[in-house]
């Protein structure tokens, strides 16, 4: 039977060619998936809004528009906005009002108007076209408004002898015109990850909302705002109380030696003046979220280590904001691990508050009552952020992921104990895995239990056990408890191979022990563990370990770049944004201070540096590496690899070199990504599985 004009099967495309079995095994479906960040819950509980990021047309970039879900998770969600600039940073006022930035342009734009500055948008609560509140000379970075005041707040660069906006804008376009790009720097901070500091400063300016609606569509009439100092260039967020009266925001202050810390800064919302700042001497702040009766503040509190104790994080109280004496207090005295995302009760009175902390493996919600010190954990499993509390105080809102889930919206009840939450419809998530998770445990030298993920591929059997691979995270204080589009098992796992996620020393969610185990000691316990789960997971029968490989970025890049030095057991090894000379990369990471705290200073203690640099043992490496960076990479410099590089080259060690000019120090462009992915499984299927080397398209 002629079967020309057939219609294609259910597994076929139309070309005849067949669907991929999961979005994980084409990396043109993953690259399409759907992505979901941010949340946002309107001040009376009836509106909860997200940013979805998908492929644009030509699916050369990501571009986010925001959705409405639904808070009782009865109807579909529902796309709010669309643009080519797509739309960001969902807040509501205090009336309800959708608040989000774009860098779209208005209807009727004029002729000073620059598309390509973000400012502050809003979308009728009734329908119709979003109108643009509030643009600035440099953009806005980010915003915030009172949850129950009439205050907006937002942040903005000001160049160095600029007063006001419009001083500011003669500036910027005198250097524009004049075709100046430099920069001159008066603190020790001079970039961050990915982009470069100045030549602006970044301010927190406070402004009523009912001035923007007075001021809207008039011409040449500035909008009020208080200018209410500048503000952390490393973390430029702010908060109000929710009366709209103070302002908190992270100030990085400058010390000796090329120190900074971390202080928080409460002002005046109305004046702008300065009240008092959160500060001492063996600490830094940051985070700051208000009380529902703007009275108290909570934060973080980080510890900041040095060459013999380790780092670490607290919920910090201050009970009286407006009071310099002050100084506030652990709010979770015996808590173990380090809370991150903190959200207070809105209810004013209860003292209560929220937070996720990471633990074994995943990062619950938990809830503190701060009245009588009752912590309980909300969620036994899954990793959580973004959390939004309803204004009764019983119910949250968040995002949740896990190794096996993509982020996805969940409402949950605000007492229950490891509860399971109800997931809310929402774009994005995936109908099938190529495989299945469990988990590797075993014990370390010293009797540290150790624990990690292993995502195992279809199929995988005693009789046909699956290749190997290690991925060791970053950071390395993280732990693999989350869903991650920039390194994703899964994609390694359609590819046919088991893949472990270990944490080891140095790892959050285990204790501060756990941390102070691998510090300072970066090729000592944390390579032991590492070493350890491997060899626990290659006893598995469904693994093969005879064809093992090792992947790692950043403090894993490290890891990648010390496991070759010290053993040839994989046959192959991906690098990735790594350390390689410990001693010329403290001089040049965008955060030397820090990494002396924990290395030591280079001049005067070289003993981790001398026991820990890889660079030191190049020529015992015969395992054939894939060496991959970009030259935007300011936490880890290019440095680094081409360092590595020519030493690879130098001892003959079979490799290659995967540069990005225009990446930092994750590969975030889509088709830059399905490269990195489509030549690291390129490089594994040549010296793990045998097969012949194939170019990937494009390179």
């Amino acid at each position: 039977m002629s079967t020309t004009n057939s219609s294609p099967r259910p597994d076929e495309r139309p070309d005849g060619r067949p669907e991929p079995q999961t979005p994980f095994h084409s990396l043109d479906a993953f690259l399409a998936v759907p992505r979901v960040s941010g949340l946002a819950l309107s001040p009376d509980g009836s509106r909860l809004v997200t940013a979805v990021a998908e492929l644009s047309a030509d699916r050369t970039r990501y571009i986010s528009a925001l959705w409405e879900l639904d808070p009782q998770g009865e109807r579909p969600a529902r796309r709010l906005t669309r643009s080519t600039k797509g739309e960001s940073a969902p807040r509501f006022g205090a009336d309800g009002t959708l608040l989000f930035l774009s860098a779209r342009p208005v209807a009727d734009p004029g002729k000073d108007d620059k598309e390509e500055e973000t400012a502050l948008w809003t979308l009728p609560t009734d329908g119709g076209e979003a109108r643009r509140l509030l643009a600035r000379p440099g953009g806005i970075g980010a915003f915030t408004a009172a949850r129950a005041g009439d205050r907006l707040a937002v942040t903005s660069g000001l160049l160095p002898g600029a007063s006001h906006a419009e001083d500011d804008a003669k500036l910027r376009k005198a250097r524009k015109e004049a075709k100046v790009s430099a920069v001159l720097h008066e603190s020790s901070l001079v970039r961050y990850w990915d982009h470069d500091l100045g030549p602006d400063t970044p301010h927190a300016f406070a402004l009523a909302a009912a001035d923007l609606d007075r001021v809207l569509g008039t011409d040449d009439a500035p909008v009020p705002v208080v200018d209410c100092g500048a503000i952390s260039a490393l973390d430029a967020s702010v908060v109000l109380s929710p009366d709209g009266r103070l302002i908190a925001f992270t100030l990085l202050t400058p010390g000796k030696g090329g120190e900074s810390g971390d202080v928080i800064v409460v002002a005046d919302a109305v004046t702008g003046e300065e009240l008092r700042r959160i500060a001492d001497e063996e600490g830094e702040f940051s985070h700051p979220v208000f009380s529902a009766d703007s009275r108290s503040l909570f934060c973080l509190r980080s510890g900041l280590g040095d060459w013999d104790n380790s780092g670490d994080t607290t919920l910090w109280l201050v009970e009286d904001v407006t009071d310099p004496q002050d100084r506030g207090r652990e709010a979770t005295p015996g808590f173990d691990n380090w809370p991150n995302t903190i959200a207070a009760s809105p209810v004013a009175g209860d003292g209560v508050v929220f937070f996720v902390a990471d633990e074994l493996g995943h990062a619950p919600v938990f809830r503190l009552d701060t009245t009588d010190g009752a912590l309980t954990r909300l969620t036994a499993a899954g990793a959580y952020t973004n959390v939004q509390v309803s204004p009764d105080g019983s119910t949250l809102y968040a995002l949740r992921s896990a190794v096996d889930s993509p982020p996805t919206p969940v409402r949950l009840d605000a007492v229950t104990a490891d509860q399971t939450p109800t997931p809310l419809p929402a774009p994005g998530g995936v109908d099938a895995l190529p495989g299945r998770v469990v988990e590797v445990e075993t014990t370390a030298e010293d009797g540290q239990p150790l624990r990690a993920w292993l995502v195992l591929p279809e199929g995988a059997t005693a009789e046909e056990p699956a290749p190997f691979l290690l991925w060791v995270h970053g950071g390395p204080q993280m732990s693999w408890n989350a869903w991650t589009w920039r390194w994703n098992p899964w994609v390694a796992a359609a590819a046919g191979y088991a893949v472990l996620l270990p944490d080891p020393a140095l790892s959050s969610g285990y204790g501060q022990h756990m941390h102070a185990r691998g510090w300072g000691d970066w090729g000592g316990a944390p390579y032991r563990d590492v070493i350890a789960l491997t060899d626990a997971a290659l006893t598995r029968a469904d693994v093969d370990a005879t064809r093992t490989a090792m992947m790692g970025g950043s403090f894993g890049g490290y890891m990648a770049n010390w496991i070759a030095t010290q053993t040839d057991r994989f046959k192959a090894i991906v690098t990735h944004a790594s350390l390689w000379n410990l001693d010329s990369f403290s001089g040049t990471t965008d955060a030397p201070f820090y990494w002396r705290r924990h290395f030591g200073d280079p001049l005067t203690r070289r003993e981790r540096y001398q026991s820990s640099s890889p660079h030191l043992q190049v020529a015992k490496i015969r395992t054939p590496m894939l060496v991959v960076h970009g030259d935007k990479d300011y936490r880890v410099p290019i440095g680094e690899a081409l360092a590595l590089w020519t030493d690879l080259n130098r001892f003959e060690v079979p490799a290659k070199f995967l540069y990005y000019p225009d990446e930092g120090h994750w590969v975030l462009a889509p088709n830059n990504a399905k490269i990195w992915y489509g030549t690291v499984l390129a490089f594994l299927a040549h010296h793990v599985l045998g097969e012949e080397w194939q170019r990937p398209e494009l390179l």
